[in-house]
């Protein structure tokens, strides 16, 4: 039973590179920055450093603080997330790690009869809300302040430390897949007492993210790196950066929120500084309609498959 549950938790990792690369990728790939391979291999080195410095809050909260984790819980959780994460990949659509295994962990813990942190889970829930507005906030004010800034430089300048910003930017969102996604997805292993080496989960953790990098990412990269608006280097660096700052400030909180959503605030950020006619709203209300129908499926599915378990 220990096996299994480690191997879906890494299961879903593998969901996390194939999803959540494109946070930290689309744009740089996007904007012509920099190679889909040559990025890959950097996110996966930031995802396991992002686990290793700061992961252990985002753990404490999703395996200890939210519900009652048991194998079972986890396994049926686990198993039920990754599932959906990849078929929402395969169809292209980026969606929240963090709101699938949540949503599964939450519906498997009630079909079990184990307590549930409803407080904890409220202030998830309200983090997930805010965080992609205010991710927004940030693009849309970085984005103006670095506007007046670099028109001091020349172009060919302005090209130079763009291209610079904007990797850094996705470094950033690299070292938060490790800090928040991944502990996301270990937190309710390493918090059950099973006896495994952190370290060691920690490393297998993060390449499993980096083979669904390699594999699948480069399918939900097309949507948000080109799908919602046209992004050059100067609002690509924006939108990322507001996004990082906005994740990594959540991940001091403790509170696991999306990578995913606040990217694609931050994307939608800069898009309203060019006038919302820029900016696909038809696809917005497609992500937005997946943010919330993806949860309350993870929430029955998982329900439904411990109470015939237990049945």
């Amino acid at each position: 039973m220990i096996e299994i549950a480690v191997a879906t938790s890494f299961l879903i990792a593998f969901g996390i590179g194939s999803n959540d690369a494109s946070n930290a990728l689309s744009i740089c790939v996007g904007a012509g920055i920099i190679r889909l391979r040559r990025a890959i291999l950097l996110f996966g080195g930031l995802v396991f450093l992002g686990i290793m410095l700061q992961g252990s809050q985002v753990m404490k909260t999703v395996g200890k603080n939210l519900v009652d984790v048991n194998i079972t819980i986890i396994i049926v959780a686990m198993t039920v997330s990754a599932s959906l994460i990849i078929f929402s990949n395969w169809r292209k659509l980026p969606l929240s790690t963090h709101q699938v295994i949540i949503g599964s962990l939450i519906g498997s813990a009630l079909a079990a009869g184990v307590n549930v942190n409803f407080n904890s889970f409220l202030k998830i829930v309200i983090s997930w809300v805010i965080s992609p507005f205010v991710a927004v906030g940030f693009s849309y004010l970085f984005y103006k302040i670095i506007e007046k800034i670099l028109s001091k430089f020349s172009f060919f300048q302005i090209e130079k430390i763009l291209r610079i910003l904007l990797l850094l930017s996705g470094f950033l969102i690299s070292y938060n897949t490790g800090a928040n996604e991944l502990a996301t997805v270990l937190g309710p292993v390493i918090h059950s007492n099973i006896g495994i080496d952190k370290i060691y989960l920690f490393l297998i953790g993060s390449l499993m993210v980096f083979m669904g990098a390699i594999l699948l990412s480069h399918r939900v990269i097309e949507t948000v790196g080109k799908g919602i608006t046209t992004l050059d280097p100067f609002s690509g660096f924006a939108a990322q950066f507001g996004a990082g700052c906005c994740v990594l400030f959540f991940t001091f909180l403790g509170m696991p929120i999306s990578t995913t959503y606040c990217i694609i605030g931050g994307i939608t950020g800069v898009g309203l500084t060019k006038g919302i006619k820029t900016v696909k709203l038809s696809l917005l209300r497609k992500i937005a309609l997946n943010f919330i129908t993806t949860p309350s499926i993870a929430f029955v599915i998982s329900y439904i498959v411990l109470k015939l378990i237990y049945s």
